[in-house]
């Protein structure tokens, strides 16, 4: 676990601007995927006996086709949060103007429950109670269990959409350069990029970076092992 400054100047910093969520969760999401589904076509169409042609082809419309969808998904599924957050906050300012002494109640079981009491608990409300922002945010927070950084659809949906391009193709290079026994290079490269997307997402994790890479390797396997059966029942060879 990397440390970080503690003086005064890399606190404020720090605190003042928190960085969110950010984009590990979008990057992986996108990868994984990509890779799975993209190889998932390569294993089902190459089950089948069809030729390296339509493997590329379908590869290629997976990619760019489900990728887009992905994006677009995520944006929306994120824009929904940043709206919802923003309704709530909406809602929150109206309680505060209507009814101020059960907001303020809200405030002060908020701040109890975090380990405040007695004339601390009651300063800290009566100070957070006369700061509309404050006291919106902290109910975001405590009530509705909201983070104190609002999403971005845009980069969510770029990244996921960036990863999952990235990631898919590695299944399709070995048949779009015409590669010898290209269906074993191409399992072979997906099994990598599914291990370094787990050892990546360790990083991020208290878990082992082997035990991670094994575990999303494991996932992928399963998911490429599954279309490679169902590909083999209409082999046409």
């Amino acid at each position: 676990m990397a440390p970080h400054g503690h003086s005064q100047k890399e606190v404020e910093h720090r605190i003042g601007n928190p960085p969110g969520r950010g984009l590990l969760r979008d990057v992986v999401y996108g990868g994984i995927d990509g890779s799975v589904t993209t190889f998932a076509i390569v294993a089902g169409v190459a089950g089948a006996g069809l030729s390296p042609f339509i493997i590329v082809a379908l590869g290629i419309a997976n990619v760019l086709a489900d990728g887009f969808s992905m994006a677009a998904g995520n944006f929306l599924g994120t824009k929904a949060e940043l709206d919802d957050a923003k309704r709530l906050r909406a809602v929150e300012k109206h309680h505060l103007k209507e009814w101020p002494e059960g907001e303020r109640r809200e405030i002060r079981e908020i701040l109890r429950l975090k380990g405040l009491e007695g004339e601390v608990l009651e300063a800290a409300t009566d100070a957070i109670a006369a700061n509309e922002e404050a006291a919106v945010q902290l109910m975001l927070e405590g009530e509705y269990g909201l983070a104190g950084v609002d999403p971005h659809p845009q980069r969510a949906a770029m990244a996921t959409f960036l990863a999952f391009l990235v990631a898919g193709f590695v299944p399709l290079l070995p048949f779009i350069f015409g590669v010898p026994d290209a269906f074993t290079w191409s399992a072979m490269m997906t099994g990598v990029t599914f291990f370094a997307i787990g050892t990546m997402k360790a990083k991020w994790s208290l878990e082992p970076w082997w035990k991670s890479g094994l575990e999303t390797l494991a996932i992928g396997g399963v998911a490429a092992a599954i279309a490679y059966g169902v590909g083999s029942l209409f082999n046409v060879g």
